[in-house]
């Protein structure tokens, strides 16, 4: 089967529902998840994208060091979004939402009631060696848009720790709840989207 039948029948799968990818800095957890938005007629909602703007209308920093914001303040600032009338009939691709170890369960709670139930979570998988080598690059192209977290090595370092404290038993909760999909994320992006597609097929067919 070609990849335009596979995508056709994750869209019929999907419905309205989520899909929420992760993975460390530098994964390409955006750039994934907007061209697989793209591919199957979804809303696309990232929450670091959600969190950076509001910042910035509030002129709060919560997040400048790398740290993850706090949850009471993720609840009240991109929850709300599930609901949002313009994307009722579509389905959502999410980039790391609900990134603290606690915030999942809310997230699956939030999303089913705006009838847009998780189906899926994936898992760009890289070693700390490859995304450290994009940060590298990205911090020499001046690419990203001058985040700090693209430039300052500090903050990098707190965002990978941050990962791996309070994200992964993210993720390995949801594999408990049969949920997690991991993709080889060390490849070129378009393997990376074939891989993704040909994983999320067979999830959900």
């Amino acid at each position: 089967m070609n990849t335009a039948d596979k995508v056709s029948i994750i869209k019929t799968k999907l419905g309205t529902g989520s899909i929420n990818i992760f993975g460390l800095p530098m994964s390409g957890k955006d750039t994934q998840g907007v061209r697989l938005a793209e591919a199957l007629g979804a809303k696309f909602l990232s929450s670091g994208i959600i969190i950076r703007t509001k910042e910035a209308e509030t002129k709060q920093n919560y997040t400048h060091n790398g740290a993850l914001i706090p949850t009471n303040v993720f609840y009240e600032w991109v929850l709300p979004y599930f609901s949002t009338p313009d994307l009722q009939n579509y389905p959502l691709i999410l980039s790391s939402i609900g990134r603290w170890y606690g915030e999942e369960d809310t997230v699956i709670d939030a999303t089913a009631k705006a009838n847009h139930p998780i189906k899926a979570v994936i898992l760009l998988d890289l070693s700390e060696d490859s995304v450290t080598a994009r940060f590298e690059t990205a911090k020499t192209l001046n690419d990203r848009g001058n985040r700090a977290d693209d430039s300052d090595p500090a903050t990098f370092r707190t965002r990978l720790a941050e990962f791996h404290t309070k994200t992964l038993p993210v993720l390995q909760h949801y594999d408990t709840l049969g949920l997690l999909i991991k993709v080889n994320g060390d490849q070129s992006r378009d393997a990376v989207f074939q891989e993704l597609v040909d994983k999320l097929y067979q999830f959900l067919a």
